[in-house]
């Protein structure tokens, strides 16, 4: 059993380095006094958060204040609080307890009582201090945080890294230099049983339609061997049931109906009171071991994301004396089948990429993750939570957990179970730019295989864990993956291998001959890049000619929109900028300005601030464009190409302009619907090398319909229109699309429109009734500034219809209908809240509007509980929930704001 220690009252106090153990002057015998009184301390956290509240240090994230915040990791913290002996109805003095930390960050020394008992240095290994016959009727406990160890940031040496510290906290592209300090998970009391399991390991397979699930694990006791021979363990499996969020089941509702998706007949919400389905006693080994597998019939399977839903089913493992329970536990897991198979025309010696999940191939639709936060202690369950919403909402199905950041916390594992999220886990390694080689010093492979192995032990369990990484980018030498060949690598597959065995592990990622993506044929396996758009033709030229076998990272840089830049750039910084012309941008996001990209397309930008609207509607329509094409020129080659893993969901601070799809204040970039739309289930796309055409120029493309589902006849419609929605060309297409894979459909001829100008195709998809994708590209038969004319400025949105309604659990359904009542296109047509104290997901959003064309948009509005910084927008409901007043913008401007 498990006492929370972290609700107690903390405080904290800083001190220079050495002065908590000296405590008093050699010279003068006066008390060494702290660089700051007592303060409230929030555990789980990060002093910084302290700090903060406390007002010793301002909003870190706010212009450039984090340099001034620097200090704070060259000091030493203390943490003080103290408990009673008595707890509830447990007498802690007379019981067998131990003290767990299940997260420290980074070195530690813990004393109880005034007693120093253990000292601790790393990030991902419980620490256990054995309390038993120690605790009094009063106790108090004391942590001292030793500052923040010596590591490199993004540019560096790996093959001299000495940690196992996260490392994007010492500066990465889309991060600062602010480095946490604390307790990053619970601090707990935990009273041993007089039995109980370890090691427990569950597995799930399929075997000739049968559900297996295997469980084994080790009884440990302080009874005799005599009394141990009598003591057996129970398991029992019960009914499955759905643990999916009501945000979750609100997208799934809102989403076009699948057919042939997997539906388990009669889900429903876990009952945990439903009878058990299979209860079985199992005869323990000598050592106390066991290990049981119990075969489920006519089993309800966990699919991915839009493959089917995610039935889990609680394992209950129970230690028993006789009729005398002593110890219990339970887990919940899916019935699913994992393998893995080599590519369609592979490389030589490649590594199997394709990832098969209960018999039929998985197109991989992934994002990469940061840390949500850089004081990643405090990032609450509603924040884990709503980006797995934002990964269900937007088609995503697997998440790889990036080697630079965390070991996430178990809600994050848990939510990807609930939701259909694989995970693709790295261990706590990356690339450093100088060199990218593992290191193999002793020390630090002692460090790396102990937290790698309390990883490993925690994590697989989880149902959606498909695929380790030794790391992020380790290489032997420049542009060449390392292999398991490598001393580091080697290590942490033996790791894998000994306490997993069930899964894929991979050397590294990016994997194979080549680190990043070529033009050179045969050499590309898993590859890495690139992270900004190519020019035109250039970019429609690399990666539509790239035979990949897997994209686990590649991106494209956008600004954040107008309402999040005013959150952290000075009145003075908010107007368009190059990144070197404003020091502000430049400390949020120095690698990611995108005025001179945008400047080349969409013509000369003032550098006012009435442009700064403009400034971001232009890079973020940009980010869509370079990102919808790098995904569809993969998908078009399924299963050739068996996944892409976009760089990346999220960020850890406020970035003026960075890769990301959502920014650190929840806010949806265009880009974020763009993937939606290229990660549906049926998505109609069209091939292209380039974006501007001589007037009057043959087109000839093919059409191309990737589909995640069973065959079906598909009719299709190509329609090419001028930017007065005038339409030039319209003709249809059918044939017959394969199953899970893509076919063309046929070929799209056209000419430019004779008029210098912009043009749009549209391409859609029908079978029967029944619509299914619709995908509209933008072109020019300019030579220079080719997209100039979407400033034009005569499209004008109107809000026809807004309504509200309001759910449970403070959630909100809004519902609008937008018209271009205008005489041209209206292009980046988005949608925003107000107000800051809600998340906004929605059906659709940032569309392209023809004149006279109207769209019905549905929005989940989910209430904002965050930590750290961000809690300044939690909801308050000051306005009684009055108030929902909504933002139309388009690529020039911004409309009225629209009540409710």
């Amino acid at each position: 059993m498990e006492i929370s220690l972290s609700n107690l009252n903390w405080q904290v106090k800083g001190y220079w380095p050495y002065v908590p153990i000296k405590e008093k002057s050699m010279e003068t015998g006066q008390t060494l006094h702290g660089v700051t009184p007592w303060i409230d301390a929030k555990v789980p956290g990060g002093v910084h958060y302290d700090l903060w509240k406390a007002g010793y240090i301002q909003n870190p994230y706010y212009a450039r204040n984090s340099l001034n915040c620097e200090w704070v990791e060259n000091r030493w913290w203390m943490y003080r609080t103290d408990f009673d002996g008595q707890s509830g109805c447990e007498d802690l003095t007379s019981e067998r307890v131990f003290l767990v930390f299940k997260g420290m960050d980074y070195e530690a020394m813990i004393y109880f009582n005034d007693e120093l008992l253990g000292t601790h240095k790393g990030m991902y290994e419980h620490k256990r201090i054995d309390l038993t016959g120690k605790i009094k009727e009063h106790n108090k406990l004391v942590v001292i945080f030793k500052g923040i160890p010596s590591e490199m940031g993004q540019i560096g040496y790996t093959s001299a890294t000495s940690t196992q510290k996260s490392r994007f906290n010492y500066k990465w592209d889309f991060s600062t230099h602010l480095v946490n300090i604390g307790f990053w998970q619970d601090v707990v009391l935990d009273i041993v049983e007089e039995a109980q399991i370890e090691d427990l390991f569950i597995r799930t397979d399929m075997e000739d339609d049968l559900g297996m699930i295997r469980v084994s694990g080790k009884v440990c006791t302080s009874r005799n061997r005599e009394e141990a021979q009598r003591l057996s363990v129970k398991v029992c499996i019960g009914s499955p049931g759905d643990k999916s969020s009501s945000d979750v089941r609100w997208i799934r509702e809102h989403e076009m109906l699948d057919e042939d998706s997997v539906s388990a007949d009669g889900l429903t919400e876990v009952m945990e009171e439903d009878p058990p389905l299979r209860i079985e006693e199992v005869s323990l080994n000598a050592d106390g071991s066991f290990d049981r597998t119990i075969v489920v019939i006519n089993p309800q399977l966990w699919y991915p994301n839009g493959e089917g839903e995610q039935p889990l089913y609680p394992v209950t493992c129970s230690v028993h004396e006789g009729e005398n329970q002593l110890y219990t536990c339970t887990k919940h897991v899916g019935i699913r089948s994992f393998t893995y198979a080599h590519n369609e025309r592979e490389h030589a010696g490649a590594l199997p990429y394709t990832f098969v999940v209960n018999g039929k191939k998985t197109f991989v639709k992934g994002v990469n993750i940061t840390p949500l936060d850089h004081i990643y202690g405090n990032v609450t369950r509603e924040q884990y939570a709503y980006l797995i919403t934002a990964m269900v909402n937007a088609g995503i199905n697997m998440v790889r957990v990036w080697g630079g950041g965390l070991i996430e916390k178990e809600i994050f594992y848990d939510l990807c179970d609930e939701n259909g999220i694989l995970i693709w886990q790295e261990f706590i390694q990356s690339s450093s730019g100088i060199d990218n080689k593992p290191c193999e010093e002793a020390a630090f492979l002692q460090l790396l295989e102990a937290n790698a192995k309390a990883a490993v032990l925690e994590k697989r369990n989880h149902t959606a864990l498909m695929v380790y990484s030794g790391g992020n980018e380790l290489m032997e030498e420049a542009d060449r993956p390392v292999s398991a060949a490598n001393k580091n690598i080697a290590l942490l597959k033996s790791i894998v291998d000994t306490y997993d065995g069930t899964r894929l592990f991979l050397p590294t990622s990016a994997s194979g001959p080549r680190e990043f993506i070529t033009r050179e044929k045969g050499v590309s396996h898993d590859v890495h890049g690139n992270w900004r758009y190519e020019g035109n033709p250039e970019h429609y030229e690399l990666y539509g000619q790239s035979d990949n076998l897997f994209h686990s990272e590649f991106g494209m840089d956008g600004t954040s929109s107008v309402k999040s830049l005013e959150k952290f750039l000075p009145e003075e910084s908010g107007k368009p900028t190059l990144m070197s012309g404003d020091l502000n941008w430049q400390h949020h996001g120095e690698w990611w300005g995108t005025y001179l990209r945008d400047v080349e397309m969409f013509g000369e930008i003032a550098k006012t601030k009435e442009n700064l609207m403009l400034f971001t509607k232009c890079s973020q329509f940009m980010q869509s464009e370079g990102l919808r094409f790098m995904i569809e020129a993969d998908r078009r080659r399924a299963f050739q190409n068996s996944g892409t893993i976009i760089w990346q969901l999220n960020e850890p601070w406020p970035n003026a302009s960075c890769t990301n799809l959502i920014d650190y204040y929840g806010e949806t970039k265009s880009a974020y619907y763009q993937v939606k739309r290229a990660y549906e289930r049926q998505h109609i796309s069209m091939t292209y090398r380039k974006l501007n055409y001589a007037p009057n120029e043959e087109i000839k493309e093919d059409i191309v319909v990737s589909n995640s589902g069973e065959g079906f006849l598909a009719e299709a419609e190509v329609l090419v229109r001028v930017i007065s929605g005038e339409l030039i060309s319209r003709f249809a297409l059918t044939g017959n699309i394969l199953k899970n894979g893509s076919s063309v459909l046929g070929k799209a001829v056209f000419h430019a429109p004779k008029e210098q100008g912009i043009f749009f195709v549209t391409v859609r998809l029908r079978n029967g009734s029944r619509f299914l994708s619709e995908n509209t590209y933008i072109f020019s038969s300019l030579e220079k500034e080719i997209l100039k004319p979407l400033r034009g400025g005569a499209g004008k949105v109107e809000v026809r219809h807004s309504e509200t309604k309001k759910l449970r659990n403070g959630r909100l359904e809004k519902t609008l209908v937008l018209k271009n009542t205008g005489k041209e296109a209206a292009a980046e047509v988005g949608i925003e809240l107000v107000r800051d104290d809600y998340y906004l997901l929605g059906t659709d959003n940032y569309v392209l509007l023809f004149p006279g064309e109207e769209i019905k948009m549905q929005y989940l509005l989910i209430p904002k509980f965050a930590g750290t910084f961000l809690e300044v927008e939690n909801l308050k409901d000051t306005d009684g929930g009055k108030n929902w007043d909504i933002r139309v913008t388009v690529l020039q401007s911004v409309l009225e704001r629209c009540g409710k």
